[in-house]
């Protein structure tokens, strides 16, 4: 599948968002679906996430590539052994902030999904649903700026 990436322009210098976007016990505040954060380290996390329709939680474990303060973060969604095993092979999540003037960064989010087996015919459904994944956790780094501006 190709790389998905969506980018918005934020008014919040990057340092501001690297304190958030960095830490992973932070990704329930602007990680679409993550409940909470668990067993947590700078180089590996458990994400527990919801289903937007309720139901069931799903453990998802990811692991640190890259860190370039505070302009790159890469982290792969550890999918062996897992219910996400039957749909990927692999998965790479990418967070770039790059300064756009003064006031503001341009966040660029990117997931290389590589499907597995049959998913692999479902690649439409897959690249909608991380567009919407991406478009949610934009959308919330944009509301934790405004926020940051109010205070």
């Amino acid at each position: 599948m190709p790389l998905v990436s969506r980018s918005k322009t934020i008014s919040a210098v990057p340092e501001r968002l690297w304190t958030l976007v960095s830490d992973p016990e932070r990704l329930p505040e602007w990680w679409p679906n993550v409940q909470r954060v668990e067993d947590a380290s700078r180089r590996s996390w458990t994400a527990v996430l919801g289903s937007p329709k309720g139901g069931k939680t799903l453990r998802a474990d990811y692991t640190l590539l890259d860190s370039d303060h505070p302009h790159l973060l890469r982290w792969r969604h550890e999918v062996a052994e897992t219910p996400f095993e039957r749909i990927l092979r692999d998965s790479v999540t990418a967070v770039e902030l790059e300064p756009a003037d003064a006031e503001a960064t341009v966040v660029r989010i990117s997931t290389r999904l590589t499907p597995r087996g049959f998913s692999r015919l479902g690649g439409l459904q897959l690249g909608r649903a991380t567009r919407k994944t991406i478009d949610g956790a934009l959308a919330a780094l944009e509301d934790r700026a405004r926020e940051w501006g109010a205070e």
